[in-house]
């Protein structure tokens, strides 16, 4: 098993483990993380973390202000696949693995929307 980026036909294998998808707010313009973890029940959110708040960004009760981010562990259960969507009008999606941090772009065409991380085979 591994993660997996998906968009329509298209599938991007991104290896074993964990997976940190980032985006910036489009007013704010304050980053937003979740760290994502393949298990045998599906996909566990380890973190969600946020540098400020505002603009219906604020963290949650819990939020613990760590490294400059308010870090929290949201009460989701293991999902079968996490949905991102690109306008084309706000920066794309940061994706980090092991080895590295790259633009969504890097990894699919920019048009590619919605786009599914998911466990394939």
């Amino acid at each position: 098993m591994s993660l997996c980026l998906a968009a329509g036909a298209l599938v991007v294998v991104l290896g074993r483990g964990e997976i940190t998808l980032g985006w910036r707010h489009s007013v704010q313009k304050t980053l937003w993380e979740e760290v994502w973890r393949e298990t045998p029940a599906g996909l566990e959110i380890v973190e969600a973390r946020i540098e400020g708040s505002g603009a219906g960004m604020d963290p949650p009760d819990g939020a613990k202000l760590v490294g400059g981010f308010w870090r929290w562990h949201p009460a989701l259960p293991p999902l079968r696949e996490v949905v991102m969507r690109r306008s084309g009008v706000t920066a794309d999606w940061r994706v980090c693995t092991a080895s590295g941090c790259r633009a969504m772009g890097d990894y699919l065409p920019a048009d590619a929307d919605p786009v599914t991380l998911k466990i394939c085979d």
